[in-house]
């Protein structure tokens, strides 16, 4: 008898024909799903159960999706979430990220690309990372990977758990620069050979920095080398 607990996935999503379908999508490639229609009933839901993943749609009646996406990083930072939206400007793209979101994918959307993103997300969130030592900058800012948490002399900064996934990639390979294809593969778990096209690297590369650049306009902490890639200089 196979007593393997079947990964859950929260659907929040107003749109009826569009809910029933992902539910059906996801429960025939082997997803235990539950579904909300509006936002209060999904952060009830999202607060109140142990979810792998959550699809939260940011237009949804009683509280967007910004606000839930808020709501449920005040409570768990590790939380995966994806965002689904019509919306495809910069602004609420970067909204949704800065509030903690690990991936958009904005509406219409083919399945099979939602369904790689989701398993994308779900393998990157299931590795183990090393939670003994700190990430230093310069001589003030310390990163402390066990809790996703820094501080720049007095000045504590918070992380969410993708940004961490991408300052402990870069920690590890500081003798090179990395490139946005091969953080897409390695931190988001794309495949190379998808070519699938987001701004999800270039959004979380900005807030990194400005979290941790004195001046984010002049980064000496996390470069840019021009045709190379992200670079984490530690000295």
């Amino acid at each position: 008898m196979n007593t393997q607990r079947k990964t859950r996935i929260l659907i929040v999503e107003d749109e009826s024909p569009i809910r029933t379908g992902l539910q059906d999508v996801f429960t025939y490639h082997g997803y235990a799903v539950d579904c909300a229609e509006d936002g209060p009933a999904g952060l009830r839901k999202a607060q109140g159960g142990a979810f792998d993943l959550i699809l939260l749609d940011i237009m949804l009646p009683g509280m967007d999706g910004f606000e839930v996406c808020n709501r449920i990083r005040e409570q768990d930072r590790h939380q995966p979430i994806i965002m689904l939206t019509a919306k495809t400007a910069d602004k609420d793209i970067i909204q949704g990220l800065s509030l903690g979101a690990d991936d958009y994918i904005a509406k219409p959307f083919s399945v099979t690309e939602l369904v790689l993103r989701v398993k994308a997300v779900l393998r990157r969130s299931s590795i183990g990372r090393d939670e003994s030592s700190l990430i230093v900058l310069g001589e003030d800012l310390e990163i402390d990977k066990r809790n996703l948490s820094g501080r720049d002399r007095n000045r504590k900064i918070t992380f969410t758990r993708r940004e961490m996934d991408i300052l402990e990639y870069l920690d590890r390979n500081s003798d090179r620069p990395a490139s946005r294809e091969e953080l897409l593969h390695r931190i988001w778990g794309y495949a190379k050979h998808l070519n699938i096209e987001t701004r999800t690297v270039d959004i979380h590369i900005a807030k990194l920095r400005r979290k941790i650049e004195p001046a984010p306009a002049e980064p000496r902490y996390l470069v840019t080398v021009r045709g190379a890639g992200y670079r984490l200089i530690k000295g």
